[in-house]
């Protein structure tokens, strides 16, 4: 029956029929391109280079006679080797009182470069005058190599407390005000339209438009920045020995046991990874609407 004059069909026989996708792979022993991998199966994959990297490590390193392994035990003990060593690195060594040095130092050199790079960036993405005249600056400092920053902050300031802050807080603020700029960078221009017709000026369209709407991703980039502290802090500790993880390095390295740097190394990847979660945590208490990467 032909259709009347003005009546309208049905929405899905305007549309037509539905165009399924498949993409191709998903079996057990197969490999499909983004296809979904389950929960149990991502945790099996992701075990399997572990084991894989202990067992090529139990290999080299494992003879009653150091003399018949693979890699001399003064460069790689066994994993056995390495564990036996945890009590005296908690006990002798003070681990858990170097560890909170070196967090603390990590705390603040974040703190001093948050208060820095975030106003900066803020402003650096809003305003196109404050971009151009601080993007030459800090495209020169993000090609400046970070080991770099170690001599400098020593002939200014010494190889005190002071000296390890601004390192990290120059290295975190290399770091985090590109980030910062690129989410402010990133709101759509309409958010920014809309605020103007409803006659917002020009700090009410930072504050109440720019600010809020770059949120979740200036949140993610100080988590990443964050994470990224725990490899300067080791420079910054390494360069005189003292307290905090990296002189519990530098000390292991010298006058042993070896057992300890592996040791110390598999505190800081731990350390790491819970603040990290905590970050992922804190941002989905934030920002449930956005999803957070696992």
């Amino acid at each position: 029956m032909a259709e009347r004059d003005g009546e309208k069909r049905p929405p899905e026989q305007e549309a037509g029929p539905a165009i399924v996708v498949k993409k191709p792979g998903g079996g057990l022993f197969s490999l499909g391109i983004r296809e979904e991998v389950p929960d149990w199966l991502a945790v099996c994959l992701g075990i399997v280079p572990i084991v894989v990297l202990l067992g090529v490590w139990f290999a080299a390193t494992w003879s009653p006679r150091p003399e018949d392994r693979i890699i001399s035990p003064t460069i790689l003990p066994s994993p056995v080797e390495v564990l036996r060593s945890f009590p005296s690195l908690w006990f002798d060594r003070a681990l858990m009182r170097n560890l909170f040095i070196s967090f603390a130092r990590v705390i603040g050199g974040f703190a001093i470069a948050v208060a820095v790079s975030f106003p900066l960036g803020l402003y650096m993405g809003s305003f196109s005058k404050i971009k151009a005249a601080f993007n030459p600056l800090t495209v020169f400092a993000a090609y400046l190599p970070i080991p770099t920053l170690v001599p400098l902050t020593m002939s200014l300031f010494g190889t005190g407390e002071t000296q390890k802050l601004l390192f990290l807080a120059l290295a975190f603020s290399i770091y985090l005000t590109p980030l910062v700029v690129a989410a402010v960078d990133g709101v759509e221009d309409a958010y920014l339209k809309t605020a103007y017709t409803l006659g917002a000026s020009r700090m009410q369209a930072v504050e109440k438009v720019l600010l809020p709407m770059a949120w979740p991703d200036i949140f993610r980039a100080l988590r990443l920045g964050f994470g990224v502290g725990w490899s300067y802090i080791l420079l910054a500790e390494m360069v005189d020995i003292g307290k905090g993880l990296g002189g519990l390095i530098i000390t292991s390295q010298r006058r042993g046991p070896r057992e300890h740097i592996y040791l110390v190394l598999l505190v800081i990847v731990l350390v790491a990874f819970l603040t990290d979660k905590l970050w992922a945590a804190i941002g989905k208490r934030l920002f449930p609407y956005k999803e957070e990467e696992r």
